[in-house]
C-alpha cells in the first residue's frame, strides 16, 4: 500500500510545476515586448533554468498541435494536463484513504 503522503508530494511537485509554466509564460512575454533583457545575467538564468524544465514537456505539445498562426498554446495545454493529473492524483488517494 502507498502511503498518503506520498500522493500530498506529488500533488506539492504538480503545483510547483504549473507555477514555472506560469513563470515561463510571463517571461516570454516580458522578453517579447521588451521589459526585460537577456543581456542580464540573472534574467538569462532564471529563462534558461525555466526553459531547460518546461521545454522537454512542451516539445511534442507542440509539434502535435496544429499551427495557430503564431499563438502558442501548448502551456494552456500542459496546465490542463497538470490539473487533470493533480486531480486523478487527489482521487486515487481518496480511494486509497477509504
Amino acid at each position: 500500500m502507498i502511503p498518503l503522503p506520498f500522493f500530498s508530494l506529488i500533488d506539492a511537485v504538480l503545483s510547483l510545476y504549473s507555477v514555472v509554466v506560469f513563470i515561463m509564460v510571463v517571461m516570454s512575454w516580458l522578453l517579447s515586448f521588451n521589459v526585460i533583457n537577456r543581456h542580464n545575467q540573472v534574467v538569462d538564468a532564471i529563462w534558461r533554468t525555466v526553459l531547460a524544465l518546461t521545454e522537454p514537456v512542451m516539445r511534442p505539445i507542440r509539434n502535435t498541435l496544429p499551427s495557430f498562426g503564431g499563438i502558442d498554446i501548448s502551456p494552456i495545454v500542459l496546465l490542463l494536463g497538470i490539473f487533470f493529473l493533480r486531480e486523478m492524483n487527489q482521487w486515487i488517494a481518496q480511494r486509497i484513504a477509504i
